[in-house]
Order: structure tokens, then C-alpha cells, then sequence
């Protein structure tokens, strides 16, 4: 069964403004999503539920859910590799407080 795959707003405005090679891989990336295609991770400690894409320096954190009986993957947040960690736990823990 294939997924949706769905994009919040930082994603595409991040994707929309890389260079054109770079957009061009991280738009296939994600689409991936929807055929298990990838190099996906489970996230550990504060980030356990979410799931990470490796695509070239770049890190797509996703959650899988279900809506309407379809699963979905909801790519939450992109970042180069060396940051994407870090800003994403700082967003996440800022939105529990």
C-alpha cells in the first residue's frame, strides 16, 4: 500500500529555495516517502514517534499517522544534517511548554 505523503509550509518554502540540483533531489526524496524508498531512520530519546529521510546532506523529519483509514507521512521539518537536530528538538520541546 502506498502512502501520502504531505508537506508543511517550512518544507516547501525550504525545498523552494535551494538551488535547483538540491531541490531537484530533496523533491524526489520525499516523494519516495510514498513507496518506502529512502534511507529512513526511527528517531531515539525526545524525538521517539518521528522518523527521519537521509537525503544527501539534508534531513527530512517525518511522523507517520493515519487519516481516513490512509496511512500518511507528514514531513514536518528539513535542515542540513549539522542543524537539523538540534532545531527541530528546540521546536518540538517549545511547543509542549
Amino acid at each position: 500500500m502506498r502512502n501520502e505523503v504531505q508537506w508543511s509550509e517550512q518544507v516547501r518554502s525550504f525545498v523552494a529555495a535551494q538551488a535547483p540540483e538540491s531541490r531537484k533531489r530533496l523533491r524526489a526524496g520525499i516523494r519516495g516517502l510514498a513507496g518506502d524508498r529512502g534511507d529512513i531512520q526511527a528517531l531515539v530519546d525526545d524525538l521517539l514517534g518521528y522518523k527521519r529521510l537521509r537525503v544527501s546532506d539534508f534531513r527530512v523529519i517525518y511522523r507517520e499517522a493515519f487519516e481516513r483509514g490512509v496511512p500518511v507521512r507528514k514531513c514536518l521539518f528539513v535542515a542540513r544534517r549539522n542543524v537539523v537536530y538540534e532545531l527541530f528538538r528546540k521546536m518540538v520541546l517549545d511547543d509542549i511548554r
